[in-house]
């Protein structure tokens, strides 16, 4: 029997990044939705300055009600663990599992920027404020994320969006205890690791949520969407 999934994506992604590993699951007889936050990919002309993680939750909440979806495996890569655990917190009846998939993870009432480096914070917030007009960070070459295929990083660069720097400011507001009680499963992407989302680990550890390794590079749906769904679905 097939399972639904729900694919949300990371910082400056869109739900375009999906398309390799979301083709292997409906290959398998899975239902598939890859969502794209608001302000991203096609949905960048959206971006206003009031978008931020709150907006970001209500869009993968939206699509577990409006598509009512139950039992499901709800997956957040790099940046989208936070709006995968923030719907998780609203819509959790819905829900079989989580995978946080390279997730960067941070405790209830803590903003993204909080889980990242002093200086990845400091450049992303320059970068903001020099290029991207004080509301989006610009993204970075495909190659910050482990794509190294020339092909890969064309494409990967061709739809990669600026990111809107609210949704790093915000704190993850839940009225529940992080992953909303739940399993969830965190698969950390360790070759090359992506040092920026390490202190996340740590949370994941004090959590004892279950941990898997993906010898792959952080964007794993691009560089290895076999191994991927693999790890998803296992």
């Amino acid at each position: 029997m097939g399972r639904t999934v729900v694919l949300v994506h990371g910082f400056a992604h869109g739900g375009w990044c999906w398309r390799k590993a979301a083709r292997l699951l409906r290959q398998k007889g899975h239902e598939v939705f890859t969502p794209t936050l608001t302000g991203l990919g096609e949905r960048a002309h959206l971006l206003t300055p009031e978008v931020g993680l709150a907006t970001m939750i209500r869009d993968v909440a939206a699509v577990l009600e409006t598509e009512e979806l139950t039992d499901v495996l709800l997956v957040g890569h790099s940046f989208g663990a936070l709006p995968v655990l923030g719907a998780a917190d609203r819509a959790r009846d819905r829900l079989a599992r989580i995978v946080l998939l390279d997730g960067l993870v941070v405790e209830a009432g803590r903003r993204a920027f909080d889980g990242l480096p002093e200086d990845v914070v400091v450049q992303r917030e320059l970068d903001a404020e020099l290029r991207g007009d004080g509301l989006v960070m610009p993204p970075p070459p495909a190659t910050v994320f482990g794509v190294t295929d020339p092909a890969d990083v064309a494409w990967v660069e061709r739809h990669l969006t600026p990111h809107p720097l609210r949704s790093y400011r915000e704190p993850l507001v839940l009225d529940g205890p992080l992953g909303a009680g739940l399993p969830v499963t965190y698969v950390s992407c360790s070759r090359p690791a992506y040092p920026a989302i390490a202190s996340g680990h740590q949370v994941v550890k004090a959590m004892g949520w279950e941990w898997r390794d993906l010898p792959t590079g952080h964007d794993a749906m691009v560089t290895d969407p076999e191994g991927t769904v693999a790890a998803l679905l296992a």
